[in-house]
């Protein structure tokens, strides 16, 4: 495990007394409260307390913290990603489907589920963080709410990574970048939402 701001060790110690008095963990709220902190203050200790591999949320719901132990922690779970070609942040691209090798994640830095991961070319997402030459993973589903950012493709033919809106009689898929214009569809297929991202500073 990744070592501990002082802060840190005092959430965890406050989420893991909690839990022995009351049988059940904090909130984030009751967190803020006891540290007299924001409640984004709280939210960000939490996760940063997940990254490093001490807690795990693996829910929606307000009372979902858990302690990983040690033990948890030495033996967690690694899965191997397929990379399965490139996405466009850009111009659409077609998606060579095709295996390219493997990227190992983590179990707990991912939803439930089938994934699947894909090279990104173009700057078209580069406003929400996503660049050329990053690893982006996604979580297999034909589903999407509006705002998710999704690989999809556009007439049974282009592949491209952009944020979805679902509007009246059509799809409109939204770069981050004001240099590309929207796409407005009625055939899209999703193939993906994106979960994760892995990047290489050399």
């Amino acid at each position: 495990m990744k070592k501990l701001t002082s802060r840190q060790n005092e959430v965890l110690g406050f989420i893991k007394e909690y839990l022995s008095e009351h049988r059940y963990p904090p909130t984030i709220r009751e967190i803020a409260s006891f540290f007299s902190i924001s409640v984004k203050g709280a939210y960000d200790h939490v996760k940063a307390l997940e990254k490093k591999g001490h807690l795990r949320s693996g829910s929606s719901k307000s009372r979902a913290l858990e302690i990983i132990s040690n033990e948890e922690s030495r033996d967690e779970e690694v899965l191997d990603i397929p990379i399965l070609g490139n996405v466009a942040a850009g111009i659409p691209l077609f998606a060579e489907e095709n295996l390219e090798g493997h990227v190992k994640i983590p179990a707990s830095q991912l939803s439930r589920g089938e994934h699947f991961a894909l090279q990104v070319k173009g700057d078209s997402m580069q406003n929400a963080g996503i660049l050329d030459g990053d690893t982006a993973i996604f979580l297999k589903t034909e589903t999407a709410l509006n705002g998710d950012i999704i690989v999809a493709r556009i007439n049974d033919e282009a592949v491209t990574l952009k944020r979805f809106f679902r509007e009246k009689n059509r799809i409109k898929l939204k770069s981050e970048n004001p240099v590309y214009p929207p796409i407005y569809t009625q055939n899209v297929r999703i193939l993906g939402k994106l979960q994760h991202l892995i990047r290489n500073y050399e």
